[in-house]
């Protein structure tokens, strides 16, 4: 083959390969949720360490005192935000509605299509925020909470995932996906660290077991 030709068909491949890499298609999902990145092993195994432990209070509990999803920017409230930041390809219509996109969810590996398949986890549930010690807030730090797009407590997962999740805590419940496992318990501990919330026992036995393998 003439070099001129076979320099032209690699330039070809190169080029081809560059945009195959770009979609994603050599690295995995295109459509990875963009949690802001939580902080590092060490550094949650010290958050974790200097966290209160204190016995879980539920009295007076209700999910409206957390007011959400707020307005963040024109039309869009903050589940759009997420679901705008966490997807790939993301359209909307002049109300900030996603109309069409991918999403994959790091909890079991699940990819979607239909905004209406995933829900924002609060990774940090509002209930377990109330039990230790958001009971105490205003409603606007509450709300704030509720709403956090800088730390790594919202995301956008597969509906029933979440719903499976519920309110539970990292004793009684982690994601399936065990490479996710790590990510999970440092932004745990990172978003409670911030906000000063204290910590059962088995909840912090049980992070420290999943940070000491990070």
């Amino acid at each position: 083959m003439p070099k001129f030709y076979a320099r032209r068909r690699l330039g070809l491949l190169t080029a081809l390969t560059g945009l195959i890499a770009s979609a994603g298609l050599l690295d995995g999902p295109a459509a990875s949720a963009a949690l802001p990145a939580p902080v590092s092993a060490a550094t949650a195994r010290a958050y974790l360490a200097s966290l209160t432990v204190a016995t879980e209070n539920r009295t007076g509990y209700d999910r409206d005192l957390f007011p959400h999803w707020i307005t963040q920017s024109g039309t869009c409230n903050t589940r759009e935000t997420v679901l705008k930041r966490d997807g790939s390809g993301v359209v909307t219509d002049s109300s900030c509605a996603a109309t069409r996109g991918s999403w994959y969810s790091p909890y079991d590996g699940a990819s979607w299509s239909a905004a209406s398949d995933l829900d924002i986890d609060h990774l940090v549930p509002l209930a377990e925020a109330w039990d230790s010690g958001a009971g105490r807030w205003t409603t606007s730090r509450r709300q704030s909470f509720a709403n956090d797009l800088t730390r790594p407590q919202l995301l956008a997962v597969t509906d029933n995932v979440n719903q499976s999740k519920g309110d539970q805590d990292p004793a009684t419940w982690m994601p399936s996906r065990s490479a996710y496992r790590c990510t999970y318990a440092r932004a745990w501990v990172q978003v409670k660290y911030y906000y000063d919330l204290s910590v059962d026992s088995a909840e912090k036995s049980a992070l420290q077991g999943y940070l000491a393998n990070c």
